[in-house]
């Protein structure tokens, strides 16, 4: 193996934390042009690094792969230790290709501090990265923490009007969380005789009792970053407040964290405390479903019902995984590789209205269909994808998982398969009085259609939309052989 082999997975965390590095040195905004173009360079660089990821995957086997081991901190063991399975290979893609995107929408939506703003996405690139790549808990942490740095910076930096009570707001319910998450890996650094290794909590006998508490740690963490109900309420006021580029990074990646660290920590550590409390889980997994979906036909910030919209969406993914089956994991990891590209989508349709009449409320629009037809169509079908049109990548993950909770227990299936009925009604509603309908508002009928930027990230969206929903096996294969590994180890009792 040559040594871009070897090292693939540091090159991915670090190209890009370099390129935010050395956007900086570009200095003002008069250097803008010049921080853009590096922006995408550096991106583009980075996605077209992670395709050997793919290529080069052996799908047929659990084991890491792409494994680096290098010694970090000897004297507590502490390691900097890569390597990924089926579970990360989909994530790390999706946040590249991501990454990609946001720096194409940062050509015409961002006009102050451009150099900033593009080294915050990088570095944030790399670091997400970094947490689905990390096989040591403690270099897994840092990442975890660290991440939290740029997007706080982004909110607080280039949101809007309330944007420093939104940063603070994001910054405290993610940090408190995993506060209690480090302290659970102490613990099982103690217990395991001073290994910090992901791999090596797997093997360690727990009781009940240290499984419980250690479940809960873990939950504070990762049921914050997903948000689950109760602990939810952070995400509405970040969205709304965030650029457009910062609600689709949140939105299609670091909501996506919380579900990794479920399917990474909670059920192969503690899979008899995961058993034990599922049903706890699944009842929150419904509210959110249901519950949060009708929250979102109430609001009229288009932002606001896009973000409550995520919160439903991902009460599947939690559905999924703690039915403790192959094709309910199947269905989360569906479900949030497709939500990654339909949430980036819409919160990119809102931005490229906001950029033209600076108004997010759906009653300033209607009509737009007839003075910007090109926006319209795409519009339309992220609309129709997110409320599971079959064809769509979201209906082949949310198929999955009421397949999955049919299997489990029939009342689970029917009270899921409603967010379906919800989910049409307010994705209509909105589609029905912004795009659709008489232009009330002068100022719709002077909007410009979709630039060449604008149309080739939604394009290039659209496309990733259809053909996951369409052709699904490429991403399922990927992950077939990790997740029949993670239910062995999530149905096995460590007593």
């Amino acid at each position: 193996m040559g040594f871009f082999e070897q090292h693939i997975l540091s090159i991915l965390i670090w190209l890009p934390v370099v390129g935010g590095l050395l956007v900086l040195a570009t200095g003002d905004d008069r250097g803008a042009d010049i921080a853009r173009k590096i922006g995408i360079g550096f991106s583009l660089a980075t996605f077209v690094a992670s395709i050997p990821l793919y290529i080069g995957f052996n799908s047929s086997t659990s084991d890491m792969q792409f494994i680096e081991h290098a010694s970090w901190i000897d004297r507590y063991n502490i390691e900097y230790f890569l390597g990924i399975d089926g579970i990360s290979l989909p994530l790390i893609l999706l946040t590249t290709f991501l990454t990609v995107i946001v720096m194409f929408a940062a050509l015409s939506s961002v006009r102050e501090r451009v150099a900033q703003y593009v080294a915050a996405f990088l570095i944030m690139e790399g670091l997400m990265v970094g947490v689905f790549s990390a096989l040591d808990s403690i270099l897994f942490y840092v990442f975890w923490e660290a991440m939290l740095i740029p997007m706080y910076l982004i909110i607080g930096i280039w949101g809007g009007t309330n944007r420093v009570y939104a940063s603070i707001k994001f910054f405290l319910y993610t940090l408190l969380g995993s506060l209690l998450m480090l302290v659970s890996f102490i613990y099982l650094y103690n217990v395991t005789g001073g290994s910090f290794s992901i791999q090596s909590f797997h093997d360690v006998p727990l009781g009940m009792t240290a499984q419980t508490l250690i479940f809960i740690a873990f939950f504070s963490a990762f049921a914050v970053k997903i948000p689950m109900f109760p602990v939810h309420t952070w995400l509405p006021d970040a969205h709304v407040e965030a650029p457009t580029g910062g609600s689709v990074i949140l939105a299609a990646i670091m909501l996506k964290m919380g579900g990794y660290g479920f399917l990474r920590f909670s059920l192969p550590v503690t899979p008899d405390a995961s058993a034990n409390l599922a049903g706890f889980m699944i009842a929150l997994s419904l509210i959110a479903v249901v519950y949060i979906a009708l929250v979102a036909l109430v609001q009229f910030d288009m932002k606001k019902l896009i973000a409550y919209s995520s919160i439903s969406h991902m009460g599947f993914v939690t559905l999924g995984i703690f039915l403790f089956t192959v094709r309910g994991i199947e269905g989360a990891m569906v479900q949030m590789i497709s939500h990654g590209f339909i949430s980036g989508a819409l919160f990119l349709c809102v931005g490229v209205l906001y950029d033209r009449l600076h108004s997010r409320e759906i009653a300033t629009y209607g009509g737009v269909v007839k003075s910007m037809p090109m926006f319209a169509a795409f519009a339309v079908l992220f609309a129709m994808a997110n409320a599971g049109l079959p064809g769509t990548s979201a209906f082949v993950g949310e198929f999955l998982v009421i397949m999955a909770s049919f299997d489990v227990n029939a009342w689970y299936a029917a009270v899921a398969a409603i967010t379906l009925i919800l989910g049409a009604a307010y994705t209509l509603w909105m589609v029905k009085r912004v795009i659709f309908g008489k232009i009330t508002n002068a100022a719709v009928a002077d909007l410009k259609d979709l630039n060449s930027p604008e149309f080739l990230i939604l394009a290039l969206l659209a496309l990733a939309v259809l053909a996951f929903g369409i052709w699904p096996d490429p991403l399922i294969n990927v992950m077939q052989a990790s997740i029949d590994n993670l239910t062995v180890l999530a149905t096995r009792s460590k007593l």
